[in-house]
């Protein structure tokens, strides 16, 4: 098992967005920790980029960031867990997971978020919240992952907030909206969880990059994790952390760590 931290900040233009790389550093040192796992430092810039079509920090999201993450899931030799830094980091582990694993990859989204904007329907331009749809091969040409995560393999979990162009895509049927996350799975061969922690609720943790109220329980969401253990889980991540108290995420990381490496 490899921990690929991930410190990038510029898929998100939220108040509390550069506070993520310090964030990032915490919760994966507490993962190594927690897990015994070594943390692999991916080094990401601190440089911004102006919008173009739409998306803020497009070259910097498709420059040295996006190359040094490729790099680091070169060879990883077994299952990855990524802590992020914004959402968007999720574009290539999940993309790659795709790639290597083939059209049955299933994947478990748990966020407050849809995260199913275009660069056309976003409200602020801000990559995070356009991943899953570029996950889906929608979108900007130069994010659409190639091959995509096919339609209904994407489950969404605790997710309370959508745009109407974001609920447009669930209706459509391209991901799935069900309390029970491992059923709407069947069928699937192998898993990857994406984890924002923005799924809990405010009240559960503070260091939240976007929170919006209703969200589970820390104990809900390890619960709902457990549920997952049937599966093959190839890869995870963990994003939006702009906290640098984590211990209270030990539960989440002693559950993703038993899913990654099969030990229950």
């Amino acid at each position: 098992m490899l921990i690929n931290a991930v410190p990038q900040f510029q898929g998100a233009l939220t108040e509390r967005a550069p506070e993520l790389p310090e964030g990032c550093v915490a919760l994966a040192e507490l993962a190594g920790h927690v897990l015994g796992v070594p943390v692999h430092h991916i080094r990401q810039t601190r440089e911004t980029s102006p919008a173009v079509d739409g998306i803020a920090n497009r070259a910097v999201l498709t420059g040295a960031n996006r190359a040094a993450q490729l790099a680091a899931l070169e060879a990883p030799g077994g299952p990855v867990l990524t802590i992020g830094g914004d959402c968007g980091v999720e574009l290539i582990p999940i993309g790659v997971a795709r790639y290597r694993f083939g059209p049955g990859l299933g994947v478990a989204w748990f966020d407050a978020h849809s995260d199913l904007n275009t660069a056309d329907t976003s409200p602020s331009g801000a990559f995070h919240g356009m991943v899953l749809r570029s996950l889906l091969g929608e979108g900007d040409p130069e994010f659409a992952a190639n091959p995509p995560v096919e339609p209904g393999r994407v489950v969404l979990a605790g997710t309370r907030a959508f745009d109407d162009a974001e609920r447009a895509v669930v209706e459509r049927g391209l991901v799935v909206e069900t309390a029970d996350v491992a059923a709407g799975l069947a069928g699937s061969d192998k898993v990857y969880v994406h984890l924002d922690l923005d799924v809990l609720d405010p009240a559960e943790f503070d260091g939240l990059n976007y929170p919006e109220p209703g969200g589970l329980t820390i104990e809900r969401l390890v619960a709902m994790l457990r549920g997952l253990s049937g599966f093959e889980v190839v890869g995870a991540g963990i994003t939006e952390c702009v906290g640098t108290e984590v211990r209270v995420l030990e539960p989440v990381l002693e559950v993703l760590g038993e899913l990654l490496t099969g030990k229950q």
